[in-house]
């Protein structure tokens, strides 16, 4: 599949039909993540309270979880939430926030990927390989691991394993569906300084696998090229973080066919 074309109809489909995104996500980005959610034309709710969270997420186009400031009872609402999703075919996009950095991050990343389906994994490298070595820790939420080829076997047996999309950030990042690999290029370091903007990452990758059915290796390929592209854009307006954030919520909102028919960097892995 053509992915530039393809990233092209899957934008032009969320705007289009506007994908209720449902996000059980941490405190520290749940304004970031709905306003770029909104400016790509998805429509976002934040909903954690275990009352209500099998029945929002059965109206939901896809399910967000986000253990960035990870509680137990959140994560009795994550697995209720994500065993919905499943009876009904929604699709899940995990992201494992610090996995590796502490016990209750491991266990409970862990636990969800036991219990429930998860149809992508997105992290950066550490968090991602930390699931398959205990050797593998993290510094917060950055990323201690460079994406490199000695990773992409690695990669590729945690897709297997957990029967799911790979998608690693990083200065080249890394999708896997276990079999097939691709490559990523877009992107800017300056996202790096700017809080939120790997989980709305995740957000958007949720978005893209709403409206695209089974070809979920493809959306988030696609999502992550469109989302590097739009910070490319932007910091030709700011390369300075505070600004630059404003510059690229707006690039998500504006950024043309043109553009991404251009300027995407994906190639095989």
């Amino acid at each position: 599949m053509e992915i530039k074309s393809y990233t092209i109809e899957l934008i032009n489909m969320i705007r289009e039909k506007s994908p209720l995104i449902h996000n059980i996500t941490n405190f520290v980005v749940m304004n970031s993540s709905a306003n770029i959610l909104l400016a790509i034309g998805a429509s976002p709710v934040m909903a954690h309270c275990r009352s209500e969270v099998e029945e929002m997420t059965s109206i939901a186009g896809a399910l967000v979880l986000n253990i960035g400031t990870v509680q137990e009872d959140w994560t009795e609402s994550m697995i209720c939430a994500a065993k919905t999703a499943n009876s009904k075919g929604i699709p899940v996009i995990l992201d494992p926030v610090g996995a590796g950095a502490t016990k209750l991050r491991s266990e409970t990343v862990e636990r969800i990927l036991k219990e429930t389906k998860i149809s992508v994994l997105r992290g950066n490298a550490s968090e991602i390989f930390s699931l398959a070595s205990s050797e593998v820790k993290t510094r917060g939420v950055d990323s201690s691991l460079l994406i490199t080829s000695d990773h992409i076997d690695i990669a590729k047996e945690i897709a297997n394993d957990f029967k799911c999309i790979i998608a690693i950030s990083g200065e080249e990042d890394l999708i896997t569906d276990g079999n097939q690999v691709l490559r990523v290029a877009n992107g800017h370091p300056l996202m790096t300084r700017v809080t939120g903007t790997g989980c709305g990452l995740t957000a958007v990758t949720a978005a893209f696998c709403a409206v695209a059915g089974e070809k979920l290796l493809e959306a988030t390929t696609s999502a992550f090229a469109f989302y590097g592209l739009c910070a490319e854009k932007a910091v030709i307006t700011s390369d300075n973080p505070g600004s630059f954030s404003v510059a690229f919520l707006d690039a998500l909102y504006s950024i043309e066919n043109e553009d991404i028919s251009t300027f995407i960097k994906v190639r095989k892995g």
